[in-house]
């Protein structure tokens, strides 16, 4: 375990990453339109259905993934808006959702602005939002909605897109949302060894990265689930390719905790030696770290994904906000690694904390750091690194700084709470 003091007590705000954000309240509309979306998520299974009963009605909204999303009614005439991030409508079958209750009155689904995705339900009658809650598995995810008969004045009451003073406050959050840790339950670690397939990473005398940070994430994963108190999962087990942007949603999927992306170093001149751990950051630490992200991001541009483009205004702000308690947990993660990798093996580079701009590294609502091994064109790092023995080592280190993290993590959570 690691004996380590934090200088100041660190201050954290409540997740937001689904919060609501102000949008215009209408918007054109194509039923089932897809044109210029490019969607993460599609329906899947039945899609939309809906499920009569005396004075409710449940709608539920089965996908291929989780997405960001919001829910809210309006008023004059009576509508249901559901929001979802970058969710395809092809496929929805309006007629047969109508069918269903004769509580919706028409039903529109299509694109509402770059990167948001909307469902308009007219409403019949007066119908209230009781319950909404998605919930996700390794089969599907469905969000479930449930709708009460009220009044017409209490509609009218309560209808009305979320309003701007309203803007970073939670609104409904999925069900698959991931509750931070609190150190009452294993901690689940999702190891991510770079590159595979196409992409093999760096090379020297015989060496592929690719191979030897799986094999390194394979031996921590023994090690972790040995020592008890971890569920781990990696994003790969072979040498096939795995998109950045996939390797973030197995981590979603897995319900991470923390996400540990495994790689080793190569310089084109200079020496160096030694292990880093990287934070994301917008502006790279140096330049030497924005290159190494240029790298690491190129592996979705070899599988013929350009990730560039994928950002819009509201999911930057939606992620810009839910890094504001991620952010701090990701350093004081990657403070512990380095304490740990130092501890167990010695080997660090000069400057074993920085930050760079990898992609992998971009989920909003999981602590996430990359680890550099050491160099591989360092001829000692080189051997340390193909060395049973050494990797053994590092693992404990790395399994002690997480074990660490945990408590210290779990912690900062109670103070939070308090």
């Amino acid at each position: 375990m690691i004996a380590r003091k934090r200088s100041s007590a660190l201050r954290f705000f409540h997740l937001i990453i689904w919060v609501c954000v102000t949008m215009l309240p209408s918007a054109s509309w194509a039923q089932g339109s897809s044109d210029n979306l490019s969607a993460l998520a599609r329906l899947s299974g039945q899609g939309v259905t809906l499920n009569a009963h005396w004075r409710s009605l449940d709608l539920s909204v089965e996908m291929t993934r989780p997405v960001p999303w919001r829910i809210f009614t309006l008023d004059d005439p009576r509508r249901l808006v559901i929001d979802f991030s970058e969710l395809d409508w092809s496929g929805i079958d309006r007629e047969a959702v109508l069918y269903e209750s004769d509580q919706i009155s028409d039903l529109r689904a299509g694109l509402y602005r770059p990167g948001w995705t909307r469902l308009v339900l007219d409403l019949a009658k007066p119908l209230a939002v009781l319950e909404a809650g998605m919930e996700t598995n390794a089969a599907r995810t469905v969000l479930n909605v449930t709708l009460a008969a009220t009044s017409p004045t209490e509609f009218s009451a309560k209808a009305g897109a979320p309003a701007a003073e309203n803007f970073g406050k939670p609104f409904h959050v999925p069900s698959d949302g991931k509750m931070r840790q609190r150190g009452e339950g294993p901690l689940t670690v999702v190891l991510d060894p770079g590159h595979g397939g196409i992409d093999p990473g760096a090379e020297s005398a015989g060496v592929v990265e690719a191979d030897l940070v799986l094999a390194f994430a394979r031996e921590l994963r023994e090690v972790l689930l040995r020592s008890g108190g971890f569920n781990v999962v990696l994003t790969r087990d072979g040498n096939g390719f795995v998109s950045l942007e996939e390797r973030v949603t197995i981590a979603r999927r897995a319900g991470a905790d923390v996400f540990i992306s495994l790689h080793a170093d190569a310089l084109a001149q200079g020496r160096a030696s030694g292990a880093t751990v990287y934070t994301l950051s917008k502006e790279a630490s140096d330049v030497a770290s924005e290159k190494l992200a240029e790298r690491h991001d190129r592996a979705d541009l070899l599988a013929g994904v350009d990730l560039a483009n994928q950002d819009d205004e509201v999911a930057l702000v939606l992620m810009d906000l839910a890094r504001t308690e991620t952010a701090p947990r990701a350093e004081a993660l990657a403070d512990a690694l380095v304490e740990g990798i130092h501890s167990a093996t010695g080997s660090l580079y000069k400057s074993p904390r920085m930050q760079a701009g990898f992609s992998v590294l971009k989920a909003p609502d999981i602590p996430s750091v990359l680890v550099e091994l050491g160099f591989m064109t360092s001829p000692k790092d080189l051997q340390r690194m193909t060395s049973p023995e050494w990797r053994a080592q590092a693992a404990e280190g790395m399994r002690d700084a997480l074990q660490y993290w945990t408590l210290q993590d779990a912690a900062s959570a109670d103070r939070l709470r308090k």
